[in-house]
């Protein structure tokens, strides 16, 4: 269902979109706002006349190797873009991430180090294709342009953009009231990443919602160089597995693209009903779900998230079952072969986060505070566990299950 603002030009889209095979129907499906629409009606229709595909823009940075469900929200969009024949410019924001975007924060990111940002950038690489066509897909970096940008040139962006535009931005509004530093840097973000639009003459750019002002400034710059301006398209942001914050990194509540099958579902399994329709309602293809079980509804969500990213759904579905239908724990659990340390120890949360079972060490600090990590019944205080010379049963959470086995 729609749920976007158009402004003068809502009774103009509602009288257009009566056809339900309306071509813009499905472009448009699932976007807060679309700014302007006009422009967004001309573009696709010249497009259409002068067969010249559209460039449609979405930037990530790289701050964290992993991708993950709320960037689908997104990819999916673009996908749709390019099923209609248009060009995705995904831009890894290499030169950005390492400024940290100040977006919905209230002190300034800790700088990440170069060779940091360069390994999560071949992750995105890799990823960002489990969702978009690669024949139409065209990959850039902003540190190709922003690194070599000569003071002067910069210099001569500034001048398009003056202080009170950046001061009106919201984040900023409310760390100025609450006495929090904000630092020049910060302020440079969103120019920079509105001249990236500039550099790539999009038509297009998509982001999510907490994304409007940094889009709108891709807007501003474009006309100051004589461009066109893009159409600024917003999603709505997708709730982390705590249900409360947007997913995000940051907030070590992901659920990865890449992440461990049974991970996955578990993570999905483990959400509250609550948000397992907001999941549906943003990243499922099924039409039918409200006539299932919560509990049933749920597994259906997991198994089709899964297969989609990893053609494992069915599997998945079946181990949890065995699992907690049939409480039959020790026979599911997964062999896994471990060399403990010099003083007979392992690190579990070395050991989870290589196997891409947990996100980061830090959830693994969480679940431990939570109790939810047991060595052979036994509730774990600590990420050392000493091996013996018998295998452990490891659970954690509600799903996973590992029986270590000292080598």
């Amino acid at each position: 269902m729609m749920a976007f603002t158009l402004g003068r030009n809502k009774v103009i889209l509602e009288l257009e979109l009566r056809c339900p095979y309306h071509p813009l129907m499905e472009l448009l499906e699932g976007c807060v706002d679309v700014v302007p629409y006009e422009d967004l009606r001309q573009k696709l229709a010249r497009s259409k006349e002068t067969g010249v595909p559209l460039r449609v823009k979405f930037g990530a940075d790289p701050s964290r190797p992993d991708m993950h469900l709320g960037h689908t929200v997104v990819l999916e969009k673009l996908r749709q873009f390019q099923d209609a024949g248009h060009r995705v410019q995904f831009l890894i924001g290499n030169f950005t991430a390492q400024i940290g975007d100040p977006t919905g924060r209230s002190k300034a990111r800790v700088q990440i180090d170069a060779g940091v940002v360069e390994q999560n950038s071949r992750t995105y690489e890799a990823q960002v294709f489990k969702i978009l066509d690669r024949t139409k897909t065209d990959i850039f970096r902003n540190s190709d342009w922003l690194s070599s940008l000569q003071l002067k040139d910069f210099l001569g962006i500034l001048q398009h953009v003056t202080a009170g535009q950046v001061m009106s931005r919201e984040d900023f509004s409310v760390r100025m009231k609450a006495q929090q530093p904000i630092y020049m840097h910060e302020f440079l973000y969103p120019i920079l990443q509105g001249y990236d639009s500039v550099v790539l003459k999009s038509d297009i750019e998509l982001g999510g919602t907490d994304q409007t002002f940094n889009l709108l400034m891709g807007r501003t710059l474009q006309k100051a160089f004589g461009q066109e301006p893009q159409v600024v398209m917003t999603m709505p942001l997708l709730e982390g597995t705590d249900g409360i914050q947007k997913m995000s990194k940051s907030a070590d509540n992901i659920i990865a693209l890449d992440e461990d099958p049974r991970s996955m579902f578990g993570k999905l399994m483990a959400i509250s009903d609550s948000l397992m329709w907001r999941y549906y309602a943003l990243l499922s293809r099924a039409t039918d779900i409200q006539k299932f079980h919560p509990m049933e509804a749920k597994k259906r969500l997991a198994t089709e998230i899964v297969d989609r990213f990893s053609g494992q759904g069915a599997k998945e579905r079946e181990y949890f079952e065995s699992v907690f239908s049939k409480k039959n724990t020790v026979d599911a659990a997964k062999d896994m072969v471990v060399v403990p340390d010099a003083e007979g120890c392992i690190d579990i949360s070395s050991l989870l986060v290589a196997e891409k079972l947990i996100t980061s060490k830090s959830g693994v600090r969480r679940l431990l505070q939570q109790k939810a990590i047991r060595a052979d019944g036994v509730v774990l205080e600590q990420a050392r566990l000493p091996l013996g010379d018998a295998s452990v049963l490891l659970k954690v959470g509600k799903l996973i299950v590992l029986r270590l086995i000292k080598k």
